[in-house]
């Protein structure tokens, strides 16, 4: 659903990540916030798009391209390793209750994406029946 790439000059660290449903997926499915090694092909983000939280910050680093900084996967590629960062399961029957989710990660806790990976928001569900919204929070260190 969404990824971005870190460039091979500098990292980015996770603040808060979420997403919304407007109905629940046809089927049992599950939300995941990955790191991995490969590329999906996305539809590319235009530097517009990666809004920084700072007025006055510099511009993104981000790669931007196809297969780089983008949404909407049309292929996810042949991942070789991931680092799960968190999952969340949903319920075709989880009704209105289910149909959000935001965490937010602690100081200590929060997760690294080291130069050169990618950092991806995959739904895996059997329909796609639902409309997703999702985003991802960082600031970029190093």
């Amino acid at each position: 659903m969404l990824q971005l790439a870190t460039p091979s000059t500098r990292q980015i660290q996770v603040l808060e990540w979420g997403f919304s449903l407007d109905d629940p997926p046809g089927a049992d499915g599950v939300v995941e916030l990955l790191q991995t090694d490969v590329a999906a092909t996305v539809t590319a983000h235009v530097a517009s798009g990666v809004v920084n939280l700072d007025p006055n910050g510099a511009a993104s680093l981000l790669t931007l391209g196809t297969t780089a900084t983008g949404y909407t996967s049309t292929s996810e590629g042949a991942i070789t390793a991931t680092r799960p960062l968190d999952a969340v399961s949903l319920s075709s029957v989880s009704g209105e209750s289910g149909l959000s989710y935001v965490r937010t990660f602690m100081p200590d806790d929060r997760p690294i994406i080291a130069v050169s990976r990618f950092l991806r928001v995959r739904a895996t569900t059997p329909t796609t029946a639902s409309d997703m919204r999702c985003f991802i929070t960082f600031q970029e260190v190093g």
